[in-house]
């Protein structure tokens, strides 16, 4: 699809956005523009901004149908991937994470006594 002369418009993105299913190589490559040139269009559209959450939100819901599948159909792996990344706070982790106040960094303090 060839730009127009005022550029691409709103409706030019959703449909390229919609078709490379939220992936922006293949929306840009649609429209027959750059990755960077496709961010500045982007960035002027809010409709279009929606449009790419929206299809990287669909994109997600398959991919973790897919997973619920997998796990269904007594996949062991797949069963891992889950408690690993979705029940952290049932132990199941292969390495400690810490973090500070609300998740936030950790802080040290030391203090150091006076001298008398």
């Amino acid at each position: 699809m060839a730009k127009n002369r005022n550029g691409l418009t709103a409706e030019q993105m959703i449909k390229a956005i919609n078709k490379g299913r939220g992936f922006v190589t293949e929306a840009a490559d649609d429209l027959g523009v750059s990755r960077q040139t496709f961010y500045v269009y982007l960035n002027k559209y809010v409709t279009a901004q929606q449009a790419l959450e929206d299809a990287r939100e669909r994109r997600h819901v398959m991919v973790e149908n897919k997973l619920m599948q997998a796990i269904a159909h007594g996949n062991v792996t797949a069963m891992i991937f889950y408690l690993k990344t979705q029940a952290k706070h049932k132990g199941y982790v292969e390495r400690q994470e810490f973090a500070g106040q609300d998740g936030g960094p950790i802080v040290i303090k030391v203090e150091y006594g006076t001298d008398s």
